[in-house]
């Protein structure tokens, strides 16, 4: 520090905050929120903290500064992290086979039902996007019941709704499968209009089960005029006592996931990021398919600034993942994304 001008000293101040941030932020997914709740909120903002970090390195490399081995050390501890917020063109088999399904996973916002975006096509630009694509299994979170919405091409369909505090009012979570449903449940999460619904499906010879999951909303605005507007100390309780929430049906999840006698794949909306307590308790002994086969930020959320990924298909290593793909059409608040998948036979 001695051979620094005034104004770098200011600056490796400033970076070694951001980069104890980080190292914070790193240890976090491995401490329940009941623990630290305001402090997980540090999680949603790993991307900006490892994109901070980068930035201050490549700093101190143009100025030939020994201080590049802070950012730099603290960004090596934390490379899995890197490879969770962006990915490089996977070398993955790309080749279809008979035995390929496929399988998509997107939270729809109740086909637009309070006019969040202001137009009237979107419900059904929603289905023609789904008919167009065609995957054999579809996983829909924020479902809700309209006549208009057309499923027909998927003979095997599973609907599970939610009381709500308007009559009638018919919204959940759907699996649409070209593959028989052999069976189905949900686990009913209490004092939440959130769930976990699964389907056990009958592919070829082999059962298999779908879990489409929704976790506890932290029921932030997306836009960063919107939050600046918030308390703070108000937006820190709540999403504190989502996390704590989402912690509660994790643990609920993995009970049900134990004890599946089927190869599994979990699948739909984590309502966090992927570098949280949720996402490392939830995709331990699973292959994440964007890790695997995606590419770029893998961006799942409409949110200023930040590129969230807080969806993910998460798969047992019997199934290979040969392809992946985040779709860039905004008809909801969530991005849709698609694997496709074969069974692998021992």
């Amino acid at each position: 520090m001695g051979k620094l001008r005034f104004f770098d000293k200011l600056v490796f101040i400033v970076n070694s905050l951001f980069a104890t941030a980080l190292l914070l932020g790193y240890v976090l997914p491995y401490i329940p929120p009941e623990t630290f709740p305001f402090l997980s909120i540090l999680n949603l903002g790993i991307p900006i903290l490892l994109v901070i970090n980068l930035a201050f390195l490549l700093y101190w490399i143009i100025k030939l500064k020994i201080q590049f081995l802070l950012s730099f050390l603290v960004l090596l501890l934390g490379f899995n992290h890197l490879l969770s917020l962006y990915r490089f063109s996977p070398e993955v088999n790309k080749d279809n086979a008979p035995e390929d399904f496929s399988l998509m996973s997107y939270n729809v916002r109740q086909f637009n039902r309070f006019q969040w975006i202001k137009n009237d096509t979107v419900p059904q630009s929603i289905i023609n996007f789904i008919k167009k694509e065609s995957p054999d299994i579809v996983c829909i979170q924020d479902y809700y019941q309209k006549e208009a919405v057309d499923f027909s091409d998927y003979p095997y369909q599973y609907k599970a709704f939610k009381k709500h505090k308007t009559a009638n009012s018919k919204f959940g979570q759907a699996i649409f499968s070209k593959f028989p449903i052999i069976n189905k449940g949900d686990l009913n999460f209490p004092n939440t209009y959130n769930n976990v619904i699964y389907a056990d499906l009958k592919v070829g010879a082999d059962t298999i089960r779908v879990f489409n999951i929704h976790l506890e909303s932290l029921k932030i605005d997306p836009s960063v005029s919107e939050l600046q507007k918030e308390d703070s100390e108000k937006l820190i309780t709540r999403v504190g006592q989502s996390f704590r929430k989402q912690q509660l049906q994790t643990e609920t999840l993995l009970k049900e996931v134990k004890q599946t006698p089927y190869k599994t794949i979990i699948a739909g909306d984590l309502n966090n990021s992927a570098f949280s307590y949720v996402y490392q308790k939830i995709s331990e002994g699973f292959l994440d398919a964007f890790k695997v086969a995606g590419k770029g930020f893998g961006k799942t959320f409409v949110f200023d600034f930040i590129p969230l990924r807080i969806d993910v298909v998460l798969v047992e290593p019997d199934f290979e993942i040969k392809a992946f793909k985040n779709y860039n059409i905004q008809l909801s608040d969530h991005y849709p994304i698609m694997t496709r998948l074969k069974l692998q036979t021992r």
